[in-house]
């Protein structure tokens, strides 16, 4: 994508953490090095189960006065749960914020140069660090991340202004793109999602989630098992990247099978523009190898290499 894309992404949500104790407890809780945060910055980390399994992955903003933890929305009541049930006692509050605000995804090429030009400010951040920046008045949160594999920046708007930052930015070149074409673009760069790839039966190490796990800090929830993994261990699934034959697409939960035997099943699947009809799948790790013939309901299908390219 040679420009920059602007996506609605309704299906995000925003809980804050704040209170005296936040940095400690919270640092307990998640992959990331939350204490390593200052304000401005910010990471990306996954809640686990006590078993090592993934509740949610989440992006965690650093402010002065506490975290955001920007996720799928359909976890936000499962992680709000979750982390309720660790606050004992700490002085940690927990506030879903997420009908405070609309969000949209700027990804493209372009991005940063798009962003600069509505806002009238250069915008140079490390990854997953935001900052405010002026668009409509307003002063929403722009954070440096994404789910394309492109250059992006998240946006967290004050819903009143949700129209006005979505005109500026594409008064400033911008293209209004829709949640289908993200979705293309997000299985082509193989990130995993909440209730596609994600749930409590995944292990990070099987989802490809190394990147959301801070090697050198103390501990949190469910790091015996995730250390054992890297250490001793191996995953017995892998998620692949998938190209479909035909015009068909299979449903999410498929089977995936090699010489006749059930070694998989389908999480995602689309039709894109650009790699044809592709998705993402676990199969066993015997089986994950780029190239390698597989059926899907019943239909010849091959192992992709993640990103999925175009014409691959």
């Amino acid at each position: 994508m040679t420009g920059a894309a602007l996506f609605r992404l309704p299906e995000r949500g925003v809980i804050e953490v704040s209170g005296s104790d936040r940095v400690r407890w919270l640092d307990g809780m998640i992959s990331a090095d939350v204490k390593a945060l200052a304000p401005g910055a910010g990471a990306w980390g996954l809640l686990l189960t006590r078993q090592g399994r993934v509740v949610a992955d989440l992006h965690v903003l650093a402010r002065a006065d506490g975290f955001w933890l920007e996720l799928e929305r359909v976890g936000v009541e499962a992680v709000l749960a979750r982390l309720a049930g660790y606050v004992i006692a700490d002085d940690v509050a927990l506030t879903d914020r997420s009908g405070e605000f609309a969000r949209f995804a700027l990804e493209g090429a372009r991005a940063a140069e798009t962003l600069s030009a509505a806002s009238g400010e250069e915008l140079a951040l490390a990854p997953h660090a935001w900052r405010e920046v002026p668009l409509a008045g307003a002063r929403p949160v722009a954070a440096a991340y994404g789910f394309t594999g492109l250059p992006a920046f998240q946006l967290i708007v004050p819903a009143a202004a949700s129209e006005a930052v979505a005109a500026a930015l594409l008064a400033a070149g911008a293209v209004a793109a829709s949640a289908d074409t993200l979705e293309c673009l997000r299985v082509a760069a193989g990130t995993p999602r909440l209730g596609y790839e994600l749930d409590e039966s995944v292990l990070p190490a099987e989802a490809r989630l190394e990147g959301a796990i801070a090697l050198q800090k103390g501990c949190y929830t469910g790091q015996e098992v995730v250390t054992r993994m890297r250490t001793r261990g191996r995953a017995a699934h892998q998620l692949v990247g998938l190209r479909f034959e035909g015009e068909r697409l299979p449903e999410r939960g498929a089977a995936i099978e090699a010489a006749g035997a059930r070694v998989g099943q389908v999480t995602s699947a689309v039709r894109s523009p650009d790699a044809g009809a592709i998705g993402l799948g676990f199969v066993r790790v015997e089986v994950a190898l780029p190239g390698a013939d597989v059926r899907v309901a019943g239909y010849p299908a091959r192992i992709a290499e993640l990103p999925i390219r175009a014409g691959g």
